[in-house]
């Protein structure tokens, strides 16, 4: 089976994206169910998988982070990976999705969980939101502020990848993504056609979708009255060929093949010293290779259990 990719919560799994999207496997309610079902329902997951990423919104409560802390170190276990991307909650979504999407390509572990650090840097996420009086996730001007408590004002808001604020208006813009991008849009307790109507048009979406709002967002917002959007990648060969075209490395502590500079598994990165020798007396890493997978998608395979080396 592929590696799991799970949330923490119904609505960070978002509906297929095309017919090989896996399935999300849902954590939900971790701060208010008990440990021992939540524990049985992590190990039937790595029985079942292997491994399992655990994508979570960094709205989430904090009792959330710490039941999954709890539940890694109560199983002792390395084949669970914690991700919590930067981004806001319906961003989160559209990442776990893209995640489930290239479970079912031949990307090992490892290299499965790295993808999403990469594929955060290819999100456009924000909201319309009627104040940024309590936003603390984006840069507010004391003008905007001021502005906020103006009854019928409206903002719009681009947390990621580079903030901006502006306030809505005839010439209000957001600057968007320069590649073709496809559009989910989630509708809170704001009136607006703004991100249907302006937006989307503007930055050339490719098609668009609406879903419900994350139950987080409103808490990574300050506010309910929001519409949040996501652009994002949504062709599955594009995934795995952006992913692939990166170089891989063999994590020194864990062993598992991994893209970037941080293991999601372990957490590790690469030891830096003047000599080339790795820190505490382990062994030098293992130079980078090329990954030579290139454009066409691979049939799903069953990853290789637990720790591997790199075969050459």
């Amino acid at each position: 089976m592929p590696t799991a990719i799970a949330v923490t919560g119904a609505d960070l799994a978002l509906p297929p994206q095309d017919e090989r999207t896996m399935p999300a496997a849902v954590l939900p309610e971790l701060d208010r169910r008990p440990l021992d079902r939540t524990l049985a329902e992590m190990q039937v997951l790595l029985d079942q998988h292997g491994q399992v990423v655990v994508v979570t919104s960094p709205a989430a409560p904090p009792a959330v982070q710490r039941r999954l802390h709890t539940v890694r170190s109560l199983l002792e276990s390395d084949r669970i990976a914690l991700f919590k991307p930067d981004l806001p909650p319906l961003g989160v979504a559209v990442l776990a999705r893209q995640l489930r999407q290239l479970a079912s390509c031949d990307l090992s572990p490892g290299v499965l969980a790295s993808a999403g650090r990469l594929l955060t840097h290819y999100i456009h996420a924000g909201a319309v939101l009627g104040s940024v009086a309590k936003l603390d996730r984006v840069p507010v001007t004391l003008k905007a502020h001021a502005k906020s408590w103006v009854p019928g004002s409206q903002f719009a808001v681009l947390a990621h990848p580079q903030p901006q604020l502006v306030r809505l208006g005839p010439d209000a813009r957001l600057t968007g993504p320069e590649f073709a991008t496809r559009m989910v849009v989630a509708k809170g307790q704001l009136q607006s056609d703004w991100v249907t109507g302006t937006l989307a048009p503007s930055w050339r979406v490719q098609g668009l979708r609406e879903t419900d709002l994350p139950a987080d967002s409103a808490r990574w917002w300050g506010t309910g009255r929001t519409v949040e959007f996501c652009a994002y990648l949504a062709d599955l060969s594009v995934l795995y060929q952006l992913v692939t075209s990166v170089r891989q490395s063999v994590c020194h502590w864990c062993g598992l093949d991994v893209i970037g500079d941080l293991c999601v598994f372990c957490s590790a990165t690469p030891p830096t010293t003047q000599d080339g020798t790795a820190g505490e007396g382990r062994p030098a890493p293992t130079p980078v290779r090329q990954n030579r997978g290139r454009g066409v998608l691979p049939p799903r395979q069953q990853p290789t259990r637990g720790r591997r080396a790199l075969t050459p």
